[in-house]
């Protein structure tokens, strides 16, 4: 039986995130409606779950020294990692010690804080379909890895290179022969959120679409841990970052219990806690490359995905409300309540003091919603906002979305 305090008070439930941007602060909305005591943390200030919470930090939070000195002041019930960047040794020291719970777990957050580990796991621990990959700490043998004169199997060309640890897309590119190594190289360097000079380069698989399978994991009636699916998202993206998602994507039976079973491998091994027992409740984002009736693992994210923004559109309960709910332990509902598409709003200009204009025109499109996130400043290719549409047509939805996201015009105040 769950129950819940009162905010500010000796009984409060404190929730603490890592990393307060957009998704967290949706998340820290959610959290806040069902009477929790919320505390956002993040690496600069007036981030934007920073200008809600109940109380805000600003520190590094890959330095283990102030992670834990913060955790231990505030005392949080859960501590709820929501970026890559972060200490995630200590976390799994305060969670062994009993201190705190880590969402999902502090396992979790550990192997998928970089690609190495949750890759690893995936190919090489579960067995899922990849794409082949390798890891390499030069550009010698970047290249030696795609040539395969590593002794290995060439990955060839067409490939894409990652910094091991990134987000949203920063620092990928796709390379089509020799001339682009070692730009893909310095591209990889500059992206990653960590400069741990290592990336990752994966054959190129020739999809027809790519999936985030919004994958929850919950306690029900029976106190045991289940695993819910949310309709398939499907995504645009341009130079690794989701510009566009739409909710359902439309996909054969053999191929969506293929992407089920995938993801209920990898979420129920990143389910289990230190002492091995089954814990790791939230929400997680798989994900996936399909081409027919194949499925190929992509990675995951044990939180909240950006492509599924769109929830706030599409289902009865977004995936924000969906990863507070299996958190505090009550009940879930991914049914999806109508389709719906976004499209994101980029700053434009890098600066500070933006105002938006358009937000009216954007909001005249019929069926649709706006999010503007509240950032503090603007780079020319940062998410700024995001346009929600709904219709029963997916396209029609994807359509306004764009529309609407069109209309709104960031600029410097």
């Amino acid at each position: 039986m769950t129950t819940l305090g009162t905010p500010l008070s000796p009984h409060a439930t404190k929730v603490m995130l890592l990393g307060s941007g957009e998704l967290g602060k949706e998340v820290l909305i959610a959290l806040q409606r069902l009477g929790v005591e919320t505390i956002a943390v993040d690496r600069y200030d007036n981030a934007p779950g920073q200008q809600l919470a109940h109380r805000a930090h600003t520190i590094a939070m890959s330095d283990p020294a102030q992670l834990k000195a913060l955790i231990e002041a505030e005392k949080p019930d859960w501590v709820v990692p929501e970026i890559e960047a972060i200490a995630t040794p200590m976390l799994e020291e305060l969670e062994a010690a009993g201190v705190v719970k880590v969402v999902p777990t502090a396992r979790a957050a550990r192997l998928t804080m970089d690609r190495e580990g949750i890759r690893r796991l995936a190919a090489e621990t579960l067995g899922l379909p990849t794409s082949p990959y390798r890891f390499c700490d030069s550009l010698e043998q970047l290249q030696a890895a795609i040539d395969g004169s590593d002794g290995q199997a060439a990955i060839g060309y067409p490939c894409v290179v990652k910094p091991v640890m990134s987000s949203s897309g920063k620092g990928q590119s796709k390379i089509d022969g020799a001339q682009d190594v070692a730009k893909a190289w310095d591209v990889a360097m500059a992206g990653g959120r960590v400069n741990h000079g290592r990336v990752i380069v994966e054959g190129f698989i020739d999809f027809d679409y790519e999936i985030t399978l919004l994958t929850v994991r919950a306690r029900g009636a029976d106190g045991q841990v289940q695993t819910h699916y949310c309709a398939p998202v499907g995504h645009l993206q341009q130079s690794g970052d989701y510009v566009e998602s739409w909710q359902p994507q439309a996909m054969a039976p053999a191929a969506l219990d293929k992407a089920q079973a995938i993801a209920l491998a990898v979420t129920h091994n990143l389910g289990q806690g230190h002492d091995g027992q089954p814990s790791g409740l939230g929400l997680y984002g798989v994900e996936l490359f399909v081409r027919g009736d194949d499925v190929w693992f992509s990675e995951v994210s044990p939180r909240p995905h950006d492509t599924g923004l769109v929830t706030l559109a599409t289902q009865w309960q977004s995936e924000f409300e969906l990863h507070a709910r299996a958190i505090l332990g009550l009940p879930v509902d991914t049914t999806l309540r109508n389709p719906g598409a976004s499209a994101v709003i980029y700053g434009g200009v890098d600066g500070v003091d933006m105002v938006f204009d358009g937000v009216e025109e954007a909001l005249a499109v019929p069926g649709t919603d706006l999010r503007l996130f509240g950032k503090p400043e603007s780079f020319i290719k940062r998410r700024m906002g995001v346009a929600l549409a709904r219709h029963e047509d997916v396209e029609v939805a994807r359509a306004r979305a764009r529309l609407a996201a069109s209309k709104v015009k960031p600029r410097l105040g």
